[in-house]
């Protein structure tokens, strides 16, 4: 089984690789944003709950995101391995990531970050906004927030992958198909 966390800032191009990723490898793409828009739709207990921390403007906290996502692997035990985009976002998340795939007798085989400069990826987003409809993809200040948002609280899980020699930087710039090219050469690697 291949389970891979897909790194990177906000634009770097998670979403668009993934959907690369998961029909080459055979693996099932976990988005949090999908599953808490899952669950919240389907009115299931956890996305009544999650429902009312958005409501409010606050963050889901751990516990309700980490129960989600145990539910939806539980689910999709026929796969091939997961691939996570948008989690964990914390060490703590990283944490009870692991403590979870152990409990499945798996692991992480990969964290793999696409990087770019900020620059870069600010001008991606303001591209994006254009036509994702999403008001945080269309004001310059907000996008700087987000990035100040992951170098607090989602960097310091390069070190904690990079300790257990599962962490890959690829190059996030240039075209769609040279990254799947480059994230794939990681991905064969295993």
């Amino acid at each position: 089984m291949i389970n891979i966390v897909l790194f990177g800032k906000p634009g770097a191009g998670k979403g668009t690789q993934a959907e690369f990723l998961k029909e080459k490898y055979n693996l099932m793409h976990l988005s949090t944003g999908d599953i808490f828009r899952f669950n919240i739709k389907n009115e299931t207990a956890l996305g009544k709950l999650a429902k009312t921390y958005i409501d409010k403007g606050d963050l889901v906290p751990d516990e309700v995101t980490i129960k989600m996502l145990e539910d939806t692997v539980n689910k999709n035990l026929d796969v091939a391995g997961f691939l996570f985009d948008g989690f964990p976002r914390t060490l703590a998340q990283a944490i009870e990531l692991d403590t979870f795939l152990d409990s499945k007798n798996w692991k992480i085989t990969a964290t793999i970050a696409l990087e770019a400069n900020d620059e870069v990826l600010v001008q991606r987003i303001l591209e994006r906004g254009k036509t994702s409809g999403r008001s945080d993809d269309q004001d310059e200040e907000k996008i700087r927030h987000r990035y100040q948002e992951y170098n607090e609280k989602t960097a310091p899980l390069i070190e904690y992958y990079k300790n257990q020699n599962k962490f890959y930087p690829v190059d996030g710039i240039g075209s769609i198909a040279e990254i799947t090219e480059r994230l794939s050469k990681v991905i064969d690697h295993f």
